[in-house]
């Protein structure tokens, strides 16, 4: 299995990208890694790490230019061919991996992937699709920001493949999926939340989706449903807000702990806990994000991610290739289009 990662993306590339694909190759020996960026920097980024000779597991792909947070999100591959993140996703759109990772621009990962790699047919828009942490394991939350502005198809969608991801990835079967929303009442929210309400609840009594209605924030935290839909807006809040506050939490316990004597000895007995709950919120454990709806596996990782994350995003990319995940989508696309649009696409076909 091979993972094409973007040696060059991300605020602490190349070094932890480079570390990130050894720890990985060392890690996992059925994985290979193919490294995109500037051969001369990841060379030099070997040498530090004490790397000699390259190893079997690890190839190189050159590419002379980097797109960086200060470029066009929607163009900025377009305008350099040469940089990792072009080339990274063409090696992956022509068969040259299984999977690609980058930690770089989060739009233009979205704009290159969906013109280059493609999405799959039928899929209206591309949606990132991060694991956070609730009261039962985790939910799959989807979009999270590559749509601000969606449709109610997009969101039947974003249910559809939230479903698919969960019980591949979470192992959950017959996923509870729910619609993020002000209130449970069917009427809550404005026309994007009850017309996708309508449409959800219609796939769910055909039986496709295990839709259990509408969830507010504070259940969803709580483990009330195994995918959250929404709108990239409202998702992004949503997933900011869960970080803010565990990172608040986190810091309040620490201060809570070290105040005296007594509670520092408290804290060592319930260190085991404690290092569970820092996990639970740890980024780097979780890897990255999969960006659902295109037509090969592509992971995109946190902007700050460090070695750690890279090495586990290349597994969840490993994971996401052999899941089967894609072809699910693919097979039920024709349940997952409004009959207008069927219509419209039959029409431009003539």
């Amino acid at each position: 299995m091979r993972v094409i990662v973007d040696a060059m993306g991300g605020d602490n590339a190349p070094l932890c990208n480079v570390q990130g694909a050894l720890d990985a190759i060392r890690a996992y020996p059925e994985v290979s890694v193919t490294l995109v960026g500037d051969g001369e920097t990841i060379l030099r980024c070997l040498g530090d790490l004490g790397v000699g000779d390259l190893p079997k597991e690890l190839e190189i792909a050159h590419a002379g230019q980097v797109v960086t947070m200060e470029d066009n999100p929607a163009t900025a591959f377009k305008e350099k061919k040469d940089s990792s993140l072009t080339v990274g996703l063409e090696l992956l759109a022509q068969g040259g991996g299984d999977a690609f990772v980058s930690a770089g621009s989060t739009g233009a990962l979205l704009s290159a992937a969906t013109l280059i790699t493609k999405r799959i047919r039928g899929i209206r828009r591309a949606a990132l699709a991060p694991v956070v942490p609730t009261g039962k394991g985790g939910a799959v939350l989807i979009d999270c920001g590559a749509n601000a502005q969606c449709t109610p198809e997009y969101l039947l969608q974003f249910a559809y493949m939230g479903s698919f991801y969960a019980e591949r990835a979470l192992n959950r079967p017959e996923p509870r999926v729910g619609l993020l929303n002000i209130g449970v009442e069917p009427s809550k929210g404005g026309d994007l939340q009850r017309e996708t309400y309508a449409l959800l609840q219609e796939a769910a009594q055909a039986g496709r989706v295990n839709f259990v209605g509408n969830v507010e924030a504070r259940e969803a935290v709580e483990g009330a449903v195994d995918v959250i839909v929404t709108d990239g807006f409202s998702g992004n809040v949503f997933l900011k807000t869960v970080e803010g506050a565990g990172l608040f939490l986190g810091r309040q316990i620490k201060t809570m702990f070290k105040k005296n004597l007594l509670t520092k000895l408290a804290a060592l007995m319930v260190r085991g806990g404690l290092a569970d709950f820092k996990r639970l919120l740890d980024s780097e454990e979780v890897g990255g994000t999969a960006l659902m709806g295109i037509s090969k596996p592509v992971i995109k990782a946190h902007g700050s991610s460090g070695a750690k994350a890279i090495r586990n995003a290349i597994r969840q990319g490993v994971e996401l290739a052999r899941s089967g995940l894609i072809d699910d989508i693919a097979a039920n696309i024709s349940y997952m289009r409004l009959d207008r649009e069927k219509k419209l696409d039959a029409t431009a076909e003539k």
